[in-house]
């Protein structure tokens, strides 16, 4: 039989198009379009170092406290300038950290200024080498920053399904694991999102949310279960990680220390996926 809805207190508030498509009236639609708008990234580009990727969210993460969205777009404008411009090795730190400083700038109340960014960096660079990677990035991607990111439709989600914050934190950790890995960069975010989220629930135990979240999100579930177990075997092979920065913060007690929540049994998981698309194919029925 079909999966429980959450009870009808909790829904979500919904509307109807004009083409009679049920659609959440919270629904993120300005930020699909912009998902439609940006440019494709293909996670075959010939023109990024694949390994390095990582590297810049370890630059500031933990030097600054900075919100998630500001990391969210500073790791997007590196992909997207990396799509357009090959850049050397020897730069790929001063590229992290210009990303950061444009992404704070329009993200952060009070963002750090231009000098402390050179700190971090060891004073590698000089001011100007700094702000002359700003102007590159600004012209290359033509000025257009306002880059739709995950961390907003995760936010978007969880309001919609009233979700508790110790559930968001942990699709958040989902997430932010991704951002170190090319294996996601051709992921809407939207779906990103989404992905993380579900998978939240089914290791919350909360499998049964999974029809408000495909009727918010408007993926369905079976869409999202190759993008849920992919996230899942990260989870799990994280251990094997040199790099521990999201691990380490989300350890933390402001963050409910979300990794100590296991990743699902790789047979669990499969258990739980097809009896979510035996539901889905019976209420279609």
């Amino acid at each position: 039989m079909p999966l429980p809805l959450p009870s009808r207190g909790s829904k979500p508030e919904m509307k109807k198009s004009q083409s009679s498509n049920v659609v959440p009236s919270d629904h993120g639609q300005y930020g699909k379009r912009r998902e439609n708008y940006q440019a494709k990234i293909s996670s075959f580009s010939p023109k990024r170092p694949r390994k390095k990727r990582s590297a810049f969210e370890d630059l500031t993460n933990m030097t600054f406290e900075m919100s998630h969205e500001t990391l969210y777009l500073a790791v997007k404008l590196v992909d997207h300038y990396l799509m357009e411009v090959i850049c050397k090795r020897d730069k790929l730190q001063l590229l992290g950290s210009t990303a950061f400083l444009i992404a704070a700038k329009f993200e952060e109340s009070c963002p750090p200024c231009v000098d402390d960014f050179l700190y971090i960096c060891d004073d590698i660079y000089q001011r100007d080498e700094m702000l002359t990677m700003e102007i590159s990035i600004l012209q290359t991607l033509k000025f257009d920053i306002n880059i739709p990111i995950a961390y907003h439709f995760l936010r978007r989600y969880a309001r919609c399904l009233h979700a508790s914050m110790k559930t968001l934190t942990l699709s958040r950790f989902i997430c932010e694991m991704t951002l170190q890995e090319y294996d996601y960069i051709q992921e809407r975010a939207s779906k990103l999102a989404a992905g993380s989220f579900l998978l939240a629930l089914y290791m919350k135990k909360l499998g049964h949310w999974a029809p408000a979240l495909e009727y918010c999100s408007g993926y369905k579930t079976s869409d999202l279960h190759p993008l849920v177990k992919q996230l899942n075997i990260l989870l799990t092979l994280h251990p094997c990680s040199r790099l521990k920065t999201v691990h380490s913060k989300y350890s933390h007690r402001v963050f409910f220390e979300v990794t100590k929540i296991p990743p699902l049994d790789t047979l669990n998981l499969e258990d739980i996926l097809n009896y979510n698309s035996e539901a889905e194919d019976l209420a279609l029925w």
